[in-house]
């Protein structure tokens, strides 16, 4: 492994300007503010609540054993929204699954066996710990029913035990381990998603994501930025600029490539009395990020005015789709 505990310390960080992300027409120093528009829904995730086995320290949705404010989904909400895809969504190629830690819903093999009935490629994102690993049986029957249709994305904050741990807490990288190589021995298509914490440089990251993989007996390309996926910190209290339509020019970049350009999700606000479909898998509880009940309401722009839409999507490039 490379010194992985030796990185450079963050430079010192500014904290969020309050006058920014308060207009969503306009940023603080009255510039027209940028907005994507939905070219074709391509990604449609289901957030399956917002409960986990476990409580990470920066987890951006808080998740935890006792966090329950997106309730569980249902199948009933997933079923609805696949049938209005049928004519809302005809691009519509890829479903996510999310929390929350997903095989908390009881209801999530049938779900899965909704999505993969249906042609879709599925993507799941887990910790890979013992509510994954209760469903071994009915996983391994799915993986069998529709090759090469579902993958299986299991978060591992660091690529060293330490490291993970101070993130996700104690004894919580042993049962990530067993789930990975529960997948990897019966041959699921596994992708693994980390962050870039602690100074540490992405190449840095990737060579000791490397060695994991060889030690794990994993056929994973840690180079690979599909199958390792390295997300950005996303921690909304810190300064960052504001993106503006100017911006689009300056960074060379189109908001076709942002991920709200091709993807939505669906959830259930607890209380509510049906789900709901959200511009972003990024910002659960901000109400401007509802965009109604249906994927035809969710199908208008939205306006870049959240600090997570320039650290993670613009300026960061990361997207949560496979």
């Amino acid at each position: 492994m490379p010194d992985s505990l030796a990185f450079d310390a963050p430079a010192t960080v500014r904290r969020l300007d309050p006058a920014k992300f308060q207009d969503p027409a306009v940023t603080a120093d009255g510039s027209k503010r940028a907005s994507v528009a939905l070219t074709a829904l391509e990604t449609l995730w289901f957030n399956t609540g917002t409960l986990c086995n476990i409580a990470c320290v920066n987890c951006y949705i808080e998740s935890s054993p006792t966090n329950d404010r997106l309730a569980y989904l249902t199948l009933a909400d997933v079923k609805a929204k696949l049938d209005e895809a049928r004519t809302e969504a005809a691009a519509l190629k890829e479903i996510g699954f999310t929390g929350g830690e997903p095989f908390m819903n009881p209801d999530i093999i049938p779900m899965l066996t909704m999505a993969l009935d249906r042609g879709y490629q599925v993507l799941v994102l887990t910790n890979a710990m013992r509510p994954m690993l209760r469903s071994m049986k009915p996983l391994e029957a799915l993986n069998a029913a529709y090759p090469g249709q579902l993958t299986m994305r299991v978060s591992l904050d660091h690529y060293t035990a330490e490291l993970h741990e101070k993130e996700r807490g104690p004894d919580s990288w042993a049962p990530a381990m067993r789930g990975l190589k529960f997948l990897s021995d019966n041959g699921f298509h596994i992708d693994i998603a980390g962050r870039l914490c602690w100074g540490e440089t992405e190449a840095h990251s990737r060579v000791g994501f490397a060695q994991l993989f060889k030690e794990l007996q994993l056929d994973l390309d840690a180079d690979d930025e599909s199958r390792l996926v390295l997300f950005p910190e996303m921690d909304e209290s810190q300064d960052i600029a504001e993106i503006t339509e100017s911006c689009w020019g300056i960074l060379d970049k189109s908001p076709d490539a942002v991920m709200c350009a091709s993807s939505r999700m669906v959830v259930r606000k607890n209380g509510a009395d049906a789900a709901s479909v959200l511009a972003c898998t990024l910002i659960p509880y901000d109400a401007e990020f509802d965009l109604g009940e249906t994927l035809a309401e969710a199908s208008r722009d939205v306006s870049l005015n959240h600090p997570h839409c320039a650290r993670f999507c613009v300026l960061g490039g990361a997207s949560c789709s496979g």
